[in-house]
C-alpha cells in the first residue's frame, strides 16, 4: 500500500508516516501520535499506552480498531522493520478524539497541513525542497550544509527517474542499487557505512560529512548521465551502468586521499555536531540564528564562531575534545587549553567558522 515512508516533525517529535499514491492519502503511525498526545517519555511507554486503549475501544465495540491497517515500518528502537498500527486522518482524528490531551488540536492541524503539503507538493514540486530545508533548520544543520544537501536531493531524483525509465520499479532494486554504488564508490556497503557511523534507523546522506555527500553525489550524477546516453533496460543493465558511474567517485576518492594523507570516510554522524532545537549549544534559544556571532574569551585571545560558515568536520572536536562539546553549554570552553593551542586547532578550521584575535 505505501509509495513513500518518511519521519515528519511535530514540535520536534518524531512521527512515522506512509504515503498512499493510489488513495492519495497519509497513514499514521498511531503508536507515534499517542506518543505525543500523552507526552510518553518513550516508544515502548507509547505502545503500551496504544494496547491498552485498543483494548477499551475493543470492549466498547468501537469499529476504529477494526479499521485500522498494518504497514511495515522502521522501529525507533532498533531500526527493524515491523508490522506497525496505521490509520489514515479521518480514522486518526477519531482516535484522537478518545484520548484527552492539550495537544489534540494541534496535532490536527499539523496533520491536516500535512495533508494539504503533499498535494501542493505533487503541484509544485519545489515546495518538498522547501520542507526538507525547514526540516533541517529545525534539527540544527548549518545553512552550508543544506545547501549541499537539497542539492544532492534533487541528484538523487534524477537518478531514481532514470532507473524508473529504464524499468526498474521495485524497492528492493533500488535498495540494491544504492547498496552497489555505496560499496563502489566508498568501499562500504550501506550497512556497513550506517555501522562505521554508529546509525541504526537514521538516514546516512543525513549523517554525511561535506566531502561525503560530494562523493556519493559524484557517483549519483554520473550514473545520471550514463544512463541518459546508454538507456539501459532491467535491473541487470542499469546495475552496470550504476556501478560504472560510481566507479568515477571511487577514482576521485582515492586520488584525494592520496594527497591528503588520511580517509575521507569519517565515523562522525549528525549528532556528534549538531542538536535538536531545544537542544543547540547556545545558551538560550534567541542566540539561535544564521547570523548570529558569537565569543568566547581567555586572557590572551577571543575566539570568534560563525555558525553560518560551519561545514561540520568535526576538526575542532577532535583536536580538542576538552575545549569543544556540543553536548554541554556553552559549548566552547577555551579555558581548557592554551593559547598555543587554540590558535593551532583554530588555523586547522577549514571552513574558518572558528577564527581568534589576540588580545592586547
Amino acid at each position: 500500500m505505501s509509495d513513500i515512508e518518511k519521519i515528519q516533525l511535530f514540535e520536534s517529535k518524531k512521527i512515522r508516516t506512509a504515503w498512499d499514491e493510489d488513495k492519495q492519502e497519509w497513514f499514521f503511525s498511531i503508536v507515534d501520535v499517542c506518543g505525543v498526545l500523552v507526552e510518553s517519555k518513550d516508544y515502548d511507554a507509547a505502545r503500551k499506552y496504544w494496547n491498552k486503549l485498543k483494548e477499551r475501544l475493543v470492549a466498547e465495540g468501537n469499529e476504529l480498531v477494526t479499521n485500522c491497517h498494518q504497514l511495515r515500518m522502521v522501529s525507533p528502537k532498533d531500526g527493524k522493520k515491523y508490522k506497525t498500527d496505521v490509520a489514515d486522518m479521518r480514522d486518526m482524528f477519531r482516535i484522537i478524539e478518545s484520548i484527552p490531551s492539550k495537544k489534540a488540536e494541534p496535532i490536527k492541524v499539523w496533520m491536516a497541513t500535512v495533508a494539504a503539503e503533499r498535494i501542493n507538493q505533487a503541484i509544485d514540486p519545489e515546495r518538498s525542497i522547501d520542507q526538507a530545508i525547514s526540516d533541517y533548520r529545525r534539527l540544527g544543520y548549518s545553512e552550508n550544509w543544506i545547501k549541499r544537501r537539497v542539492k544532492t536531493i534533487e541528484i538523487r531524483k534524477d537518478l531514481t527517474d532514470e532507473w524508473k525509465r529504464g524499468g526498474v520499479t521495485k524497492e528492493v532494486d533500488f535498495a540494491f542499487l544504492t547498496d552497489l554504488m555505496t560499496k563502489t564508490w566508498s568501499g562500504l556497503s550501506t550497512r556497513e557505512y550506517k555501522a562505521f557511523k554508529g546509525l541504526t534507523k537514521e538516514n546516512l546522506r543525513d549523517n554525511m560529512s561535506n566531502m561525503e555527500l560530494l562523493l556519493n553525489a559524484l557517483a549519483e550524477e554520473s550514473a545520471t548521465q550514463l544512463s541518459k546516453e546508454r538507456n539501459p533496460e532491467g535491473l541487470g543493465e542499469n546495475a552496470v551502468v550504476a556501478k560504472e558511474g560510481a566507479e568515477v567517485a571511487k577514482n576521485a576518492r582515492e586520488d584525494f586521499e592520496k594527497r591528503l594523507g588520511h580517509s575521507v570516510i569519517s565515523p562522525e554522524k549528525a549528532i556528534d555536531y549538531i542538536q535538536s532545537p531545544e537542544e543547540l549549544p547556545f545558551e538560550n534559544q534567541e542566540e539561535h540564528s544564521t547570523d548570529m556571532e558569537k565569543e568566547y574569551k581567555t586572557q590572551d585571545l577571543t575566539i570568534i564562531w560563525k555558525p553560518e560558515l560551519c561545514q561540520h568536520a568535526g576538526i575542532c572536536v577532535k583536536m580538542l575534545p576538552k575545549v569543544y562539546n556540543p553536548q554541554e553549554r556553552p559549548w566552547c570552553k577555551p579555558e581548557n587549553a592554551t593559547k598555543e593551542e587554540l590558535m593551532a586547532q583554530i588555523d586547522a578550521c577549514p571552513s574558518k567558522a572558528l577564527t581568534y584575535k589576540l588580545n592586547k
